[in-house]
């Protein structure tokens, strides 16, 4: 019997997975129930191919992590087995905890808890179905265990997470100028007083990564377009959720139903049980079953959010480098409510939305990349980069969206 199991991926190839463990982790439910959320959420209806999902992005990462102790334990970085096994087992489960559409439920449905926070939550839940196996690849990935590059290979500017997704968005979207050298980082990286570096013959492949970084988050995770509809979602799951608390009895799935009918905070997370097994069960298609009913409903606002949802009918979208002035606002409000025939205020409540988005592309203080010299000198890539304009990346971009619903 073969001792691995080989998954042919798109955008690598074969992967590899070792029958165990790891290949025991990826068995289980809380992974598999992966399948059933979107990588890129709501970024479909601007790239028709973007329809990869969470568990072929776990894969992904899965596997340059094994390309990169490889390609360290080759250069001399001692690893031990069972820390290859705990690293890798720690990548195939970061993204665990995510839920439908990506961030959107994150302030939607529940408050004061994200992704990150439930993944180590469904970490501990497997742990226990493993009897223990999971105590290193935990330690590991919340930064407790004392090889700290390690956790840097999960967790950092150039964690194998950030080096899948960039390389799977760009494949799945078309988006071809997206694509890095992956392969050319990975066998660069090494590691001096226990921290990754990159060696100095992998800058160019460093600054393609920094550029192409910037250049997918505004063509493709913040694309207008994108965040336009996401807010019809938000707005659509917060009328919902008013509604229900008025008194109205709205179809959804129970797992749904619980985070429409409760106020859910990070307190009531970690001590209800109840709650972590609705998230467990809650996936795209709770969401988008219940919009096919609610677009029949008696109540105009959930009806003509819903409709926007299934017939791609999204918020126009105004984006401006300046705040939205009130009155601009108001003037909306005022239009849509009496085309739609709804008051002013729930017009601005739902139908409109504001919202300054942030995106820092390099953080010198926060988090820096550090390149190795042939003569044992390190430089951050801000000092070392001919190139760049490490100044440019790093400088705070703000933009100011204003969505809204169309009246035609």
């Amino acid at each position: 019997m073969s001792d691995v199991k080989i998954i042919n991926d798109p955008v690598f190839g074969f992967i590899k997975i070792p029958k165990g463990l790891l290949y025991s982790i990826v068995e289980h439910p809380l992974f598999q129930r992966l399948n059933r959320i979107n990588q890129l959420g709501l970024a479909s209806v601007v790239y028709p191919g973007a329809r990869h999902t969470r568990f072929q992005h776990s894969l992904g990462a899965f596997h340059l992590m094994s390309e990169a102790i490889v390609s360290l334990q080759q250069k001399g970085i001692f690893i031990f087995e069972s820390e290859a096994e705990a690293v890798q087992a720690a990548i195939l489960m970061h993204d665990i905890g995510h839920g439908p559409f990506s961030h959107v439920l994150e302030n939607t449905l529940f408050r004061g808890i994200t992704h990150e926070d439930i993944s180590l939550m469904m970490m501990e839940e497997i742990n226990r179905d493993f009897n223990g196996q999971l105590n290193l690849a935990i330690a590991i990935f919340k930064g407790e265990y004392p090889k700290d590059f390690l956790h840097q290979l999960i967790s950092s500017q150039l964690d194998m997470d950030r080096l899948d997704y960039l390389r799977r968005d760009s494949f799945y979207t078309g988006v071809t100028e997206g694509n890095i050298g992956s392969a050319r980082i990975i066998k660069m990286l090494n590691v001096v007083d226990d921290a990754l570096v990159v060696e100095q013959k992998g800058i160019y492949s460093l600054e393609n990564y920094l550029t192409t970084r910037r250049l997918m988050y505004w063509q493709v995770y913040l694309h207008r377009t994108c965040v336009a509809y996401e807010k019809v979602l938000i707005k659509l799951l917060t009328r919902a959720k008013d509604l229900i608390a008025a008194g109205h009895k709205l179809f959804a799935t129970p797992s749904l139903l619980y985070f429409l009918e409760n106020d859910v905070d990070k307190e009531r997370f970690c001590g209800d049980e109840e709650a972590l097994k609705h998230y467990e069960n809650l996936d795209d298609s709770d969401i988008w079953s219940a919009m096919k009913v609610w677009r029949q409903s008696d109540d105009k606002i959930l009806a003509t959010l819903a409709a926007d949802m299934l017939d791609r009918h999204i918020f126009k979208v105004e984006v401006s480098e300046n705040p939205i002035s009130e009155e601009r606002i108001h003037e909306l409000a005022t239009t849509i409510a009496r085309e739609m025939g709804i008051s002013e205020a729930d017009a601005q409540r739902y139908m409109i939305s504001v919202n300054p988005i942030q995106k820092d592309m390099y953080n010198v203080d926060d988090d820096s990349i550090s390149i190795l010299y042939k003569n044992g000198d390190i430089k951050d890539i801000s000092e070392a980069s001919e190139l760049l304009n490490v100044q440019l990346l790093s400088k705070k971009i703000r933009k100011y969206y204003l969505c809204y619903q169309r009246i035609e």
